[in-house]
């Protein structure tokens, strides 16, 4: 019934098409004033387009028909290529942020020269995504000299070699060409920086996705991921151990008067109740005498005194066989509720390894996640995004629903004539490939060119060997080596050529055909077997038949292939019995290819509602990561007021610790644990403060007075510093403890959505309960994040020293090491595992000077003015 009403109406394609095509006539009637014009008269007129998009007078819509009959005039005479009519229809389809299908051999990458140019006036940037390097690099090379006559820069992100200021360099290009890939890293690698300066990405304005289905529907399910070894380092933590073996164990001893202070013995107590170690002055000298270090809580050594922290809560607090059982030389959670053992689940911040540590394991270094991010999530930030391909009607449905992108199908320039005759269908695929061998044959004795498509690698390998028994010359293509496969697709339409390829092998090259070949039926196509999707089968057919060439295509299936196998197969054996199919014969009926078609369409609805369904996850994840980096970019920006926000941290964990310790506005004050208050300030921030001084307060005076100590305490250690420094300080701080715990939260979440389809079990929807958990894990994050900075920021200790410039290269250090883990992290992406040079050594200041003079480094070439300055006591 669709079909009749579209026959006599026509089709919404056609509708939009028809507008089009009366748009096609105003930029045409400007060919004839343009032709006139001089080389710089033309640039003049665009120039002037440009500067009316930029001044705010015109938007592009209003300058559509003079930037499109101007390129179009360039075109023709910088490149010698003038855009068809249904090439100006495909570049108003990209302006519009829509797809535009257009079949093999329409000219797609002239067609993106028009929406280029166009958004380009804006200075916000374009991107051309191409599935390759080689594809990008030779696209941008032919085109440049159009965009640069035009007024454009063009860069091209070809590989991962580029180091960061060529990167920028060509992403700074007001027209940008690079892979999917290579755009997608960029992003992640760029929200791991701590400069803003060192970012190369500018805005995601407008995007231009070449191949389109192949990057947004084949590679969605594929998230990119930044990997990295976790920065603890497993030694620390066994030396950690060992330390905490030797500190002996105390006792808090309670005041007998009011006036009295609780005392504190031996090296640390243990709260059982409330599971806190607390470390006395005298375990803390200890502790540093065993580190080899003179301040356990300088800022280079903020780590050592969590390390240790943990390991005393291992050998102390949690006990084996009661919190955890260790089983095959792992130490194995132990359910508080239900007993029973949480294989897979790991305590947090260290202390499984602390444990792990204690009864002598293999401590795991765990390689985690340090950034992640899918194709589909990542193309969807930008402000505009279109496509172009050959073949994406079939997935116009999930275009729509995720994208937001409606597929315009536009018309050939001239008609196909390419014959795709019906399916020949065997019963084994032994008999297939005997029957595709002897036909290549047959048509390689006439002259006529082949591309025989395959599935899969090993089907490539197997007709190979066939061919090579018949003495049949042919080349092989497994989609590896991008340029000398472009080089030998476009040769494929050569007399006598035979080639197979892997169906997506040599993708955005034309194959061109001379007159000699057309008259011996153009390239013939042979597919040797069905794919998953009728979009990659017609992928295959359209490398024939382009621009008008003749042309045929076939596929030879057997009963064996997959996708028979799975869907149908026995009917269509039925068939064949009845009809009395002998060894080697086939049959061919448009009713099988028919129902093929639809096992197909079966196929692509299964992977569209399973690409749906991780999207609906990521998109958790999605909003949780836009949250994050926004507020890295803020403390990135130099005037960002960072002192205003630690305010509020101190002030939330005045509220939190009081409403932990069940104090409450309601509450009366012989409800107030007092000791509790002390102990936890103590533990938490290492500051020590009077009973006394809390004593007979109302819970406001109470809350006002705690906050006033830490406000007051906080200003003193930070008062030694110049504002640059104290801000500096705080700023790296608290980017070093927003990524670690964006880290292990992304640990967290993966190990959430591990488990939780399980939940269907239990008749709960595992995509809510997971939006239902995560939100709480993202709560928890944040509060996480706002405690560590805080306490970080009291317990490490800061102090006035002669050695003028100690906090700054402290502070470059801690940067240095974030960097560090950085250049590990971009080691395990590169391809060619070259290693990344070292930097040369720093010399420390109290290293004697290189010069020779025999002093120390900061008394001789190190020495600069005498200032006060704020400094991590070693």
């Amino acid at each position: 019934m669709l079909n009749v009403f579209a026959k006599v109406f026509g089709t919404r394609n056609d509708k939009e098409i028809k507008k089009y095509q009366k748009r096609i006539i105003e930029i045409n009637s400007l060919e004839e004033k343009y032709q006139s014009l001089s080389d710089e008269n033309l640039q003049n007129e665009f120039f002037k387009l440009k500067t009316s998009v930029l001044d705010k007078k015109k938007t592009l819509d209003d300058v559509l028909y003079q930037s499109f009959a101007i390129t179009k005039e360039a075109s023709k005479r910088i490149l010698g290529l003038r855009h068809h009519d249904v090439q100006l229809v495909g570049g108003m389809v990209l302006h519009e942020h829509k797809i535009a299908e257009m079949k093999t051999g329409e000219g797609k990458t002239l067609v993106a020269t028009l929406a280029v140019a166009l958004n380009a006036m804006e200075n916000k940037g374009v991107h051309v995504v191409t599935v390759n390097d080689y594809l990008a690099s030779r696209d941008a090379k032919e085109l440049e000299p159009l965009y640069n006559f035009l007024g454009f820069s063009v860069g091209v992100i070809a590989n991962s070699n580029q180091d960061d200021e060529l990167r920028k360099k060509e992403y700074d290009a007001d027209i940008t060409y690079g892979t999917n890939n290579e755009f997608g890293f960029d992003y992640l690698r760029d929200n791991m920086k701590y400069d803003l300066e060192e970012k190369v990405q500018r805005l995601h304005n407008f995007v231009i996705v070449d191949e389109v289905d192949s990057i947004l529907i084949d590679e969605a399910r594929t998230p990119l991921i930044i990997s990295g070894p976790t920065n603890q380092k497993t030694a620390d933590y066994a030396k950690s151990d060992a330390i905490a073996r030797k500190l002996v164990r105390g006792q808090t001893i309670e005041p007998k008067k009011s006036d009295e202070k609780v005392i504190h013995t031996g090296d640390f107590t243990v709260d059982e109740k409330n599971k806190v170690i607390l470390i006395t002055d005298q375990g803390i000298g200890k502790a540093e005498e065993l580190y080899g270090v003179d301040n356990l809580y300088s800022l280079e050594n903020a780590m050592l005194s969590h390390y240790l922290d943990q390991a005393l809560k291992a050998n102390h607090i949690f006990e084996k066989d009661v919190d955890y059982v260790v089983k095959d030389n792992e130490v194995i959670i132990v359910d508080e509720f239900t007993g029973r053992l949480s294989e897979g689940r790991r305590f947090s911040e260290g202390l499984h390894q602390a444990l792990e540590a204690k009864e002598k394991v293999t401590i795991q270094e765990e390689s985690q996640t340090l950034a992640d991010i899918t194709f589909q999530n990542y193309f969807r930030m930008y402000n505009k995004l279109s496509g172009m391909t050959g073949t994406a009607q079939t997935e116009a449905t999930e275009f729509t629903e995720i994208y937001k992108l409606e597929v315009i199908s536009i018309p050939t320039n001239v008609p196909v004539t390419r014959i795709d005759k019906n399916d020949l269908i065997y019963k084994s695929e032994r008999e297939k490939f005997e029957a595709v061998s002897a036909k290549i044959k047959e048509l390689h004795k006439k002259g006529q060119p082949v591309l025989v498509g395959t599935a899969s690698i090993e089907k490539s390998e197997h007709l190979h060997e066939l061919l090579e028994k018949a003495k049949i010359p042919h080349t092989v293509l497994n989609a590896k080596q991008h340029e000398k496969e472009g080089k030998i697709i476009a040769d494929a339409g050569n007399r006598s050529a035979i080639t197979i390829a892997t169906n997506m092998a040599g993708r955005g090259v034309d194959i061109k055909l001379s007159e000699e070949v057309i008259k011996l039926g153009g390239l013939a196509i042979i597919g040797t077997e069905r794919h998953e999707s009728r979009r990659i089968d017609n992928q295959l057919r359209g490398r024939s038949g382009r621009q008008g060439d003749a042309g045929v295509s076939q596929f030879y299936l057997s009963l064996e292939d997959s996708l028979l196998r799975i869907f149908g197969s026995d009917k269509i054996k039925g068939i064949m019995e009845r009809l009395g199919i002998k060894e080697g014969e086939h049959i061919e009926s448009r009713m099988v290819t028919r129902a093929v078609e639809n096992a197909q369409k079966k196929v692509e609805a299964m992977h569209f509602e399973s690409r749906k369904h991780l999207l609906e996850y990521d998109d958790v994840a999605n909003k949780q990561r836009k949250v994050i980096y926004n507020f890295r970019n803020e403390l990135l920006d130099e005037k960002y007021d960072i002192t205003a926000k630690l305010d509020g941290h101190r002030e939330e964990y005045v509220s939190l610790l009081l409403a932990d310790l069940d104090i409450f506005p309601d509450s009366s004050y012989e409800d107030y644990d007092l000791d509790r208050l002390i102990s936890r300030l103590k533990e938490d921030l290492n500051i020590s403060l009077e009973k006394s001084t809390f004593e007979n307060k109302n819970y406001e005076e109470l809350s006002d007075f705690t906050l006033a100590s830490l406000n007051k305490i906080y200003a003193q250690k930070m008062g030694l510093a110049i504002d640059d420094q104290k801000s500096e300080i705080e700023r790296i701080l608290y980017l070093q403890i927003l990524d670690n715990t964006w880290r292990e939260h992304l640990y967290s979440m993966d190990t959430l959505k591990t488990g939780i389809g399980l939940r269907g079990y239990n008749q709960k929807d595992p995509l809510v309960e997971y939006k239902k958990e995560s939100y709480n894990m993202f709560l928890e994050l944040v509060e996480s994040i706002k405690f560590e900075i805080t306490k970080i920021l009291f317990t490490v200790q800061l102090s006035e020293e002669e050695e003028e410039n100690k906090d700054k290269e402290v502070i470059d250090k801690i940067l240095t090491d974030m960097q560090s883990g950085q250049e590990n992290m971009t080691m395990n992406l590169a391809s060619d595992g070259t290693p990344i040079a070292p930097q040369e050594k720093k010399i420390a200041r109290n290293e004697p000077c290189p010069c020779g003079s025999g002093k120390k480094y900061k008394h001789c070439c190190g020495k600069s003015g005498p200032k006060k300055g704020l400094a991590a006591r070693n």
